[in-house]
């Protein structure tokens, strides 16, 4: 199947940045956010990444034009319609999923492919919203955030999904410039079954007071050589992320290092989500980092 016209569901960071991808690798993209002030904000995000690039000498006005063209909004499911593919990426709600993805099906032609990009949810659990037909072009595509500098994909394959849609998504993540590597149909897929329990257990750490939040994220940063420490990345992610996918991995294993941290809980409900909301472990101003604020 040769994939051209490109459909995301969900405007926000993830569905954002896999739009800007999709317009930057050629491809014709229709994002879907639910009211025009949401799909205003998304849209800037991503003008305003090309704002910055041309500030810094990296794009040109003439390939920034040409990115636009790529890229079209839209408020409504039927503007879907001939597109080829289409990405959810939509908050890791079950019946948010599935009432997106009924109504896609009612849309799309039969040849449409259909994919999810949760981090934590099974894919076959949103095959029941889908017309018998449907299944053997269900996937999951598992973008990391952020979208435009993250060179893996996960694709999530269900007993239903057949060869032709893998090789189909295949070559749509080679053309992103990216690469894939196959995963489970099970809750976490690999990177966040390994990722989230060390998140969780940094957090643990500084519950207990082992040590300063910089020094724990330096720690790990300069012992390890990870590009960002752990309470800097959870941030960065989104701490209510974090606590959704914590709750969705605990729930199937029932293992303690998937529980989320009595601090975690506490963050997300006094709203200090991380960098979306301006402070969570640290305090941001817009996309710098600043100093951490007080647990």
């Amino acid at each position: 199947m040769d994939i051209q016209r490109i459909g995301v569901i969900g405007c926000g960071l993830m569905g954002s940045g896999i739009a800007q991808c999709a317009a930057e690798s050629g491809f014709q993209v229709w994002v879907k956010e639910a009211d025009e002030t949401l799909l205003a904000k998304g849209m800037a995000r991503i003008q305003g990444a090309w704002d910055r690039a041309i500030a810094k000498g990296k794009l040109t006005d003439d390939r920034r034009g040409e990115w636009t063209r790529n890229l079209h909004g839209t408020l409504a499911f039927a503007t879907l319609a001939d597109c080829d593919l289409v990405v959810e990426a939509i908050p890791e709600r079950l019946d948010l999923k599935l009432q997106t993805f009924a109504e896609l099906d009612r849309v799309l032609n039969p040849a449409a492919l259909l994919c999810t990009n949760t981090s934590s949810l099974s894919v076959a659990q949103i095959s029941p919203a889908l017309s018998p037909h449907r299944p053997p072009r269900l996937a999951g595509l598992h973008f990391f955030n952020p979208v435009p500098a993250m060179p893996l994909v996960e694709i999530i394959r269900t007993l239903a999904t057949d060869e032709s849609t893998l090789a189909a998504l295949r070559a749509f993540v080679q053309k992103l410039g990216k690469t894939a590597v196959m995963a489970p149909d099970a809750p976490g897929f690999v990177v966040n079954r390994l990722l989230v329990p060390y998140l969780l257990d940094a957090m643990r750490c500084a519950e207990q007071k082992l040590t300063t939040v910089e020094d724990l994220d330096a720690a790990m940063k300069l012992g390890c050589g990870h590009p960002m420490g752990p309470l800097h990345l959870s941030d960065f992610i989104g701490l209510d992320t974090m606590q959704s996918v914590a709750e969705v991995l605990f729930d199937a294993f029932g293992e303690p290092r998937f529980k989320a941290p009595s601090l975690l809980r506490q963050l997300v409900a006094a709203g200090r989500l991380g960098r979306k909301t301006g402070s969570g472990f640290y305090r941001w101003e817009g996309e710098k980092r600043l100093e951490a604020m007080p647990l």
